[in-house]
């Protein structure tokens, strides 16, 4: 299982090796020690309360049946059914009151109570409600099938109520960690379209906070070097500059009072209501058209035009479209750059980014006119794109650890010499991409087999059991004239419709789940990946639920038999 998980995200196996692990086995043996103790001590206390009358003739006695009245029971339903409801509202309109670990614990109770609530309501009325549809009741042997299912009510309500949820759990789990492995491969591919990335800041200061909120002063050296592009500073300090090709290298620019909520303008007392979260004072990223169509040009993505009076505002990280887009939305969104007004070429984001990322990360670059008047004094930083010179991967590795390796770390070492400059590379990106994501999608995938085969392990063997249970019956059944086929005909009914029922409440869970999983994760796993994940789940889900089902089925077919 292992193995198979870790092939979805063609990770290095070649290190691979079987561990088995003797204090698990350990505590797996107490702990199974235990239960079976606890359930022969309970078994022990239950069964020497009965007489013996009763012992045997335990296989003709049906469970007492708690709910009968069917209107309390439609009443329950339909309670059950408001709470479920509230509670998919929570999970997805109001997906944005949930933001932190305890605000998931009310939803959680209320599915779980509703879940409960719709499976006791179905067990009262069920049977009441079919008794009154003649046509249905007394046709062939829906009447016993009616009756073995409510045979055993009071504890098929748990156990129902148990697989139907674990059943959810393993259809959210599979198809949001599906869609998430998509999503993130595919944006691996799009986010890493060159080698390397430096960036530098622009003009320091004599004293300012880096961006870990510590105040620095600089030297005399590393202000003058603050004015140098980032391809001359790494020139002037011994690097080799063959080793890059491609090289495209920009100044991006930031004015202190343009910041986010002045972009936002209207529309911001109402955002910052429902996302009172976000950082608005950060100033906008500002870029040239004609410097990011460099960068775009050697991304091979989308270029744009602009008139002199026009801006464009790329983005696109889900929910930061969204905001931005409201702001936007009426084309009326002028804002001053510069000293002079510009006005939206859009009335939406456009897609695009300069910094690479495992994911669209980009939350907003204001591109402008080239003549709008942004001065020296406004450039934030240097930007550096570039590719490596090489025409084989083992030459690529090569450069790769004059910008990455400890012990002759070329940039590591620029910074210890007071020269600030930051970077990412591809392969660097690519390789955090297999860790603590990986590891959660790994989990999340592997806990959702195991969940699915242990809700289909829970029902086969409930069904086994009841099939040895109510040999006796079927054995009548033969007797008042029943052939095999229509025996067999009520018994696989009968085992569909306890294999189904969990399932069919588990598929409305799972469309609500899925949707606030999603939203969770929006600025990683994309809508539109989700429909080959439904689908892989539903072949996943079908192997494993319907081979346990059919086996059920045969097992319990081969149990009833005459003569055995």
């Amino acid at each position: 299982m292992s193995i198979l998980v870790a092939k979805l995200f063609e990770a290095d196996m070649s290190e691979f090796q079987f561990v088995f692990s003797k204090d698990a086995c350990i505590k797996t043996c107490i702990y199974f020690a235990v239960m079976y103790i606890a359930v022969m001590l309970f078994n022990t206390m239950i069964v020497s309360r009965y007489k013996l009358i009763n012992l045997l003739n335990a296989t003709k006695k049906n469970e007492t049946v708690k709910i009968r009245n069917p209107f309390l029971a439609i009443l329950i339903f339909i309670i059950g059914s408001i709470i479920l409801g509230y509670a998919y509202y929570i999970v997805t309109v109001e997906t944005n009151t949930l933001r932190v670990e305890k605000d998931l614990i009310k939803p959680i109770l209320m599915g779980i109570v509703g879940t409960v609530a719709i499976f006791w309501s179905l067990s009262g009325f069920i049977l009441t409600t079919i008794q009154k549809i003649k046509s249905i009741y007394l046709k062939d042997t829906n009447m016993f099938v009616l009756r073995q299912i409510n045979n055993k009510i009071n504890t098929t309500v748990v156990s129902m109520s148990v697989i139907s949820i674990m059943l959810f759990m393993t259809i959210t789990i599979l198809s949001s960690s599906l869609s998430l492995r998509n999503s993130m491969q595919k944006d691996l591919i799009e986010m890493t379209p060159v080698d390397i990335n430096l960036e530098k800041t622009a003009n320091l200061p004599k004293v300012y906070t880096n961006k870990y909120g510590k105040k620095i002063t600089t030297t005399k050296e590393q202000r003058e070097d603050s004015k140098l592009l980032i391809s001359e500073t790494l020139k002037n300090n011994g690097l080799d500059m063959s080793v890059l090709k491609d090289i495209v290298e920009i100044p991006i620019y930031a004015i202190e009072d343009l910041t986010i909520e002045k972009f936002l303008g209207d529309e911001f007392e109402e955002i910052d209501k429902e996302f009172p979260y976000l950082i608005y004072s950060s100033a906008e990223k500002i870029v040239k058209v004609s410097d990011y169509n460099k960068i775009a040009e050697l991304y091979k993505i989308k270029k744009y035009t602009l008139n002199d009076d026009e801006y464009i505002m790329l983005c696109d990280f889900d929910n930061q479209v969204n905001i931005r887009n409201r702001a936007l939305l009426d084309g009326n969104n002028i804002l001053e750059i510069a000293g002079k007004k510009y006005k939206s070429k859009f009335n939406e984001c456009k897609e695009g980014f300069i910094d690479m990322s495992t994911s669209h990360t980009n939350i907003g670059i204001l591109i402008v006119p080239d003549d709008c008047n942004l001065t020296e004094a406004m450039k934030e930083k240097y930007f550096l794109a570039a590719n490596y010179n090489v025409k084989t991967d083992e030459e690529k590795e090569e450069i790769e650890k004059i910008f990455t390796e400890n012990s002759s770390n070329f940039i590591q070492n620029l910074n210890n010499n007071e020269i600030q400059i930051d970077g990412m590379t591809k392969i660097s990106l690519v390789e955090s991409s297999l860790g603590l994501t990986t590891i959660i999608i790994f989990i999340a995938i592997y806990l959702g087999l195991i969940f699915l085969i242990a809700s289909s392990v829970i029902l086969a063997l409930k069904q086994l059991t009841d099939s040895s249970d109510n040999k006796q019956r079927y054995t009548i059944l033969r007797k008042i004239g029943c052939d095999e086929k229509m025996i067999n005909k009520a018994l696989f009914r009968q085992i569909g419709i306890f294999f189904g029922m969990p399932l069919i409440l588990a598929i409305i869970h799972s469309i609500f789940g899925i949707q606030f999983a999603l939203n969770l994760l929006s600025g990683i796993a994309k809508a539109n990946e989700l429909l080959p994940s439904i689908i892989v789940t539903i072949v996943i889900m079908s192997t494993i639920y319907g081979s346990y089902f059919l086996a059920t089925y045969f097992g319990s077919k081969n149990i009833i038999k005459e003569g055995e």
